[in-house]
């Protein structure tokens, strides 16, 4: 049944693309939506945690907050590569945070990797060059190739700085944190920028809080609730299934059929990014 839930929660991650598709709004604008969404429906179960906020270090504080940040940065950069390529090689591409994380492990960690795990990591950065590149003449794709490789640095730092957050933390405040703190920093982006933050209509509120319940709460929320019954090894295989079905999805729905150089390279990808986790795990 555990398993049940982690690949439904999985289903409900891939169908990020999709509300994205529907939606007209700009890319700052939907990530804030979907944050603030996500914030609002968490905190009040954050809060009923008094007793852990009253001991958090200020240094968990400050980290959880940045974590939070490049989350916001992170969707931000994966909706609006879903503007200018297809979801296969957004997803595909965006969900190679694995590939950064253990490059970081090495240069910023000191890490040694086994010659299997360099082996997988080579696999994965090869598969995503193949993709990047993919159908770039016209330059929107690459445009949004890039975008997507730039979500998935983001997504990265996000997951690096978590693990040192969740040593302490409840799953229930640190997303709490991390949550308004990603919607605080689209919002900053976005009055920076002077986006208009209202007049979008009701479809792009709906596809921010179908992405804040479906596609944060009950997918990414479902992962951190895994780990604890789980191997890690069996959440990152299963993570694997995203690229699959939000590719099924944007050919359903949208008539978006891959190019081979995508299939090829998001094979590559994947297969690389399950042997680092098998190696890993």
């Amino acid at each position: 049944m555990k398993r049940l839930m982690v690949l439904l929660g999985v289903a409900g991650v891939s169908l990020s693309a999709v509300f994205v598709r529907w939606s007209t709004a700009p890319s700052l604008v939907l990530a804030l939506y979907r944050m603030a969404f996500s914030a609002l429906l968490l905190v009040p179960l954050a809060l009923a945690r008094r007793a852990e906020f009253r001991v958090l270090r200020r240094r968990e504080l400050c980290l959880s907050l940045l974590s939070g940040a490049f989350l916001g940065v992170h969707f931000a950069c994966y909706f609006e590569s879903l503007r200018w390529t297809s979801i296969a090689a957004a997803v595909v591409l965006v969900d190679t945070e694995v590939l950064f994380v253990a490059l970081a492990s090495v240069l910023v960690l000191g890490k040694r990797l086994s010659r299997r795990a360099w082996t997988a990591v080579l696999l994965a950065f090869g598969g995503s060059v193949a993709v990047a590149l993919a159908d770039a003449s016209g330059g929107s794709a690459l445009r949004g190739n890039l975008f997507a490789l730039a979500g998935s640095l983001c997504m990265a730092v996000y997951t690096m700085l978590g693990a040192v957050c969740r040593r302490r933390l409840s799953t229930t405040v640190y997303t709490a944190l991390v949550y308004t703190s990603a919607a605080g920093t689209v919002l900053a982006a976005a009055l920076v920028g002077g986006q208009a933050l209202a007049g979008w209509g009701p479809v792009n509120l709906l596809a921010g809080l179908g992405m804040a319940v479906f596609c944060t709460l009950l997918g990414h929320s479902v992962f951190s609730w895994g780990l604890k019954y789980l191997p890690p090894a069996f959440i990152s295989t299963a993570n694997l299934l995203e690229p699959v079905l939000a590719s099924v999805w944007g050919l359903l729905l949208f008539g978006e059929r891959p190019g081979p150089l995508v299939v090829l390279g998001g094979g590559v990808i994947l297969l690389g990014i399950a042997l680092y986790s098998r190696e890993e795990a």
